[in-house]
């Protein structure tokens, strides 16, 4: 078991190392080169078809609305990343990381524009006249059958990651959130997290956007308020956050307090690595969820789609970074999950971190509902639709033995598979990136009233 261990564990540094990284944000530049910085300036139009995609288009055209659709999406990336994740990039690369979690945000609403344009242009109806799509499906219709064993691949690693770094690990972080807070049993905790898994999964995609369209924006808006009082309590130490945080982004940091102190290379390593680790930007997930949205243009499906990376890092994980900046305690020595609650105890006495706790609980919750998804996807390209009732029951069934089990190899091995997903979608990405142009130009070449009817592709 060690020797496996130790191969596991030499595989993951490949690939969360350097190369993937730099390959990562490589794609996203090229791709936001290729666009003309299209993402960027069109974020207020994307908000814009958000919200008028509040409602569902013709059924036939998909099952959840694009806002389902999103939220969907936002509920499996809003998630530990944005606490714990956010947290950790602190601690290992100092204040400087979160400024590389922003470059890699910028890049990444290319990369996730694309991964959801290429999904829903190429998605295709199920045995069940459902939509699917993604990036298995992208490299199935888009690269020709050559490209096949690619998309298998894809599937793989996300159907096997999605148990681990999307269900148990999920709920092992709720179990410990709650025993250490409120001393609520693990075990407790598991069986109920299964219960009100199973009630919302076995109704399939339909149930789960609607409730990740009720849950995710309340969640989030809660959150954010949260993390605004802790920077309204320490409002006059933000300019000299920001200017930690710019400084030791080109600039190493000393030992300080129980900070260890941390090289340039580790800022931006670990800047990275959390940064695609919460938005996904680069791993092709959020093309799955955003396939089954009711659209008849995979341009205003990516416009929507990207915003997810948007949301997620440079709101959600900017706001926790600076509360965790701004109160001091990132040099205390304490890191991950336990840093972040340091921070909303120390402006909220006696409460704060119970708070954190419960947002943390309810983010792994809604994780839990979005990966469901998108492992469910995988194995059903992988089998067929014969595979989705098993999936769903294998899927609850999981979340107990999550709470009470002892995951160190289990999070490595997912973390892993995870990576290992962006490989296949990089290369389609890179390999289909003039087809995302192409749809790009004829969309913004359109007088405002035409219909996009002729980028459809289903």
């Amino acid at each position: 078991m060690e020797s496996l261990n130790a191969l596991v564990n030499s595989l993951n540094g490949l690939v969360w190392g350097p190369p993937m990284l730099a390959l990562i944000l490589g794609t996203g530049l090229f791709l936001m080169l290729g666009l003309k910085f299209m993402p960027l300036t069109k974020i207020i139009p994307g908000f814009r078809l958000l919200w008028q995609g509040r409602k569902k288009g013709p059924e036939g055209s998909g099952e959840i609305s694009p806002f389902q659709a999103l939220m969907t999406c936002l509920a499996a990336t809003v998630g530990t990343g944005n606490i714990a994740g956010v947290a950790t990039a602190i601690f290992l690369g100092g204040p400087g990381a979160l400024f590389w979690m922003w470059c890699t945000a910028l890049v990444g609403m290319a990369t996730k524009y694309a991964e959801v344009v290429l999904a829903v242009h190429y998605r295709e109806v199920d045995d069940h006249g459902e939509h699917v799509g993604g990036p298995m499906y992208a490299i199935k219709n888009g690269l020709g059958r050559k490209w096949l064993w690619l998309g298998g691949a894809f599937a793989l690693f996300g159907g096997f990651a999605g148990f681990g770094i999307g269900n148990m690990v999920q709920v092992n972080s709720m179990a410990q959130a709650l025993t250490g807070t409120f001393g609520v049993p693990a075990w407790l905790t598991g069986v109920v997290s299964m219960v009100l898994v199973g009630l919302v999964i076995l109704g399939g995609i339909r149930r789960i956007g609607k409730v990740a369209a009720a849950l995710v924006p309340l969640m989030c808006v809660v959150y954010i308020a949260a993390t605004l009082v802790v920077l309204a309590v320490n409002f006059a130490a933000i300019p000299d956050a920001f200017a930690l945080i710019f400084h030791h982004a080109f600039n190493p940091v000393a030992a300080t307090g129980g900070f260890a102190g941390a090289a340039v290379m580790a800022a931006i390593r670990f800047g990275v690595a959390r940064g695609i680790f919460s938005n996904e930007a680069g791993l092709g997930t959020a093309g799955i969820a955003q396939a089954a949205g009711t659209t008849d243009s995979p341009v205003r499906s990516g416009l929507i789609g990207m915003l997810g990376t948007f949301i997620d890092t440079l709101i959600i994980c900017t706001l926790t970074g600076l509360a965790i900046i701004t109160t001091g305690v990132w040099t205390s020595g304490v890191s991950g999950a336990a840093l972040s609650a340091a921070a909303f105890e120390a402006a909220m006495p006696g409460f704060g971190g119970a708070l954190l706790s419960i947002a943390l609980v309810v983010f792994a919750f809604t994780t839990i509902l979005g990966w469901s998804y998108y492992g469910e996807k995988c194995w059903e390209y992988m089998v067929g639709t014969r595979a989705i009732l098993p999936y769903r029951l294998l899927w609850v069934l999981a979340v107990p033995f999550g709470a009470v089990a002892q995951l160190d190899f289990a999070w490595l091995l997912s973390d892993t598979l995870n990576g290992l997903m962006a490989i296949p979608n990089l290369i389609a990405l890179l390999l289909l990136s003039p087809v995302v142009i192409k749809l790009t130009r004829a969309y913004f070449a359109q007088p405002p009233a035409a219909a996009p009817v002729a980028l459809q592709s289903n």
